[in-house]
């Protein structure tokens, strides 16, 4: 069963051995943020707490019982009369689980604001997207959604929640550290006293400096709920306005941004040797602000998009596809699948051979392959399409002419050969080429003719 940290304040009301003890229980948190850094299984959490000190010393007791919380990243700091407050050290009983003890110096007494902040594992994020096409498919409404599970044993209440893009190197899993029986190791191996080389800083002062690191971006209040994205070092941070109360295994869904009128290209592809004898549906789109984007970067995620069917808010799905990291101003190319909407239809015509070269004995020793194609493309959607068709050859040797002038064609690479055509609704076009590819020494009659 799950159990939530506990504060708690030890007043030592005299110092003998058998002194007797106060336990006075913590008021709840004032505030907590959550920074969630995905790549690495690692969350820095900072807590704002009320709590009432005696003037002299004060002890304060820290739970993470039944959590992943890695105590030898704790650390606690007043936020006001700092100076005459000193949080002189935290220690761990001997074999006392779960359990560290603050030892506090207090020049003033009453209530003290302090925040609290540790790392955990055990929460995580991730993103996904829908897109709703307008009718006639030229531009988009793009909605961006974060998903945050918490798998790490407390409930955060009223959280705010930053999400890190990014990858993080660190000496130790979270997780693995939270889980030891005790913060360093047995109790009756001493601390390491040597300071750390530069090359190999110490586990806690590395995770600490992580953790201060992330510490120094502080979110805005915005007017509406969306996410503020702040550049930070290598890494980029998405601070969700507002809280959200993320309790112990469960997930929530929150709305990163929601941009209409995005222009996207529509595209469909037919390449037999890639796609087999389907035609592919591809939508594009650019992370700039002509496309009504460009502010920051996108991480990456799963997109489903839809097409409005009608003025009553029908919608009709289109595909899916899942994409990489989009920074500024890049392009997205995103693979909808197959579809049956556009039909291509290649047909080979005929065949001959022609143009004999022979060798000193008589044999062939050269020859052209004509090959006669038609290609059909077939419509049967109520808008217009661009359809892209890519025809592979197994020779780099080859000449092509058209037998018509319907749509436009260019030369991909050695052996590719890309046509491009616009199909108004509902239409059908047939267009035909004369594909000759040259063998044996005809090959170097080709390569002479093509310097």
């Amino acid at each position: 069963m799950k159990r939530t940290i506990v504060l708690l304040m030890l007043a030592a009301v005299t110092s003998t051995a058998r002194a007797k003890v106060d336990l006075v229980t913590l008021p709840s948190r004032d505030t907590v943020q959550l920074t969630i850094y995905n790549s690495a299984d690692l969350t820095l959490v900072r807590e704002s707490r009320s709590l009432t000190l005696k003037q002299g010393r004060n002890n304060l007791q820290f739970s993470w019982a039944n959590t992943l919380i890695d105590p030898t990243s704790l650390e606690m700091l007043p936020k006001a009369n700092a100076d005459k407050i000193d949080v002189a050290e935290l220690t761990y009983p001997p074999r006392v689980r779960n359990l560290g003890l603050w030892n506090i110096e207090c020049g003033v007494s009453g209530k003290v604001p302090v925040e609290i902040s540790y790392l955990t594992s055990g929460l995580s994020w991730r993103a996904f997207y829908m897109g709703t096409l307008t009718q006639d498919e030229e531009t988009m409404r793009l909605q961006g959604y974060v998903r945050v599970t918490n798998n790490s044993g407390e409930d955060y209440e009223n959280a705010q929640t930053r999400l890190i893009v990014g990858k993080v190197h660190i000496l130790d899993e979270i997780a693995e550290l939270a889980r030891r029986e005790y913060p360093y190791g047995r109790p009756a191996l001493p601390l390491p006293t040597a300071p750390p080389t530069p090359r190999q800083p110490s586990e806690e002062k590395a995770k600490r400096r992580f953790a201060v690191a992330l510490a120094e971006v502080e979110g805005e209040e915005l007017r509406r709920k969306e996410i503020k994205k702040e550049g930070l070092s290598e890494y980029f941070l998405y601070t969700i306005e507002g809280t959200e109360t993320i309790p112990t295994g469960s997930a929530k869904r929150l709305l990163s941004f929601e941009v209409d009128d995005v222009p996207v290209v529509n595209l469909y592809k037919y390449e037999e040797q890639r796609y087999g004898p389907n035609v592919v549906r591809f939508l594009s789109f650019k992370n700039d602000a002509k496309h009504n984007l460009g502010d920051t970067p996108i991480p990456g995620g799963r997109l489903k998009v839809y097409r409005s069917a009608g003025g009553q808010g029908h919608l009709s799905y289109a595909g899916q596809s899942s994409f990489k990291y989009i920074p500024v101003d890049e392009e997205v190319e995103l693979n909808l699948g197959p579809v049956s909407d556009v039909v291509v239809e290649p047909k080979l015509m005929d065949f001959r051979t022609e143009n004999y070269r022979f060798d000193q004995r008589g044999d062939v020793s050269g020859w052209d392959e004509v090959r006669d194609f038609t290609i059909e493309i077939k419509n049967t959607r109520d808008i217009g399409v661009k359809v892209e068709v890519r025809r592979n050859f197994d020779t780099q040797y080859w000449a092509l002419e058209r037998s018509d002038s319907v749509g436009d064609f260019e030369k991909v690479d050695l052996d590719t050969v890309k046509f491009t055509l616009v199909l108004e609704p509902r239409s059908v076009q047939k267009f035909g080429y004369t594909l000759t590819t040259y063998q044996g020494v005809r090959q170097e009659d080709w390569t002479q003719a093509s310097r």
